[in-house]
């Protein structure tokens, strides 16, 4: 290999290195913005889910791994930074079962962008909702699915027309 094609590696290796890290950053401060909104949904805790807005992106851009790793990484530093063990496991049941639904949606092409988001808005309410049962050993808890899947179905459904809108826009910007 020649000097200049590695030099070019090198290049695009650092420029994807940065587009991570700018994304996990963008994820942290949509959870960080998030945390300060005063929404008060009818379930407890209940979040409209701006930092999956990058999730589906990078899904949609830079496929499934790197999506993937901005998920689980801006989890992590969400959890260390502003919560505890316990939001990190609430956190991490949801968005990984979210992650799973809309990675499984996005590769049999079964819904386009808006569809794939309600299908992991839906599953993380459900994620969530299952370790708060086995949390407090009481499946009492399943009266809230009605709610948490429709609330799933309208912030899924708005972030993802965001997300199809984006996409749109700076597809023609991401390092392939």
């Amino acid at each position: 290999m020649t000097k200049t094609a590695v030099n070019n590696q090198e290049k695009h290796a650092a420029k994807k290195v940065a587009l991570y890290g700018v994304l996990i950053a963008l994820a942290f401060v949509f959870s960080y913005v998030e945390a300060l909104l005063p929404f008060s949904f009818a379930v407890p805790g209940m979040k409209v889910g701006l930092a999956n807005l990058v999730v589906v992106a990078a899904l949609y851009l830079l496929g499934v791994r790197t999506a993937f790793g901005v998920s689980v990484i801006r989890i992590l530093l969400v959890g260390f930074t502003f919560g505890n063990l316990s939001t990190m496991m609430f956190s991490l049941s949801g968005g990984l079962l979210s992650f799973a639904v809309m990675a499984a949606c996005k590769n049999k092409a079964l819904f386009h962008v808006e569809g794939v988001s309600m299908a992991g808005g839906i599953a993380h309410n459900i994620g969530q909702l299952l370790v708060a049962a086995a949390v407090v050993e009481s499946a009492a808890l399943f009266y809230y699915v009605p709610v948490l899947l429709v609330s799933g179905l309208i912030t899924g459904g708005l972030i993802g027309l965001v997300a199809g809108q984006l996409i749109k826009r700076i597809r023609i910007y991401v390092p392939r």
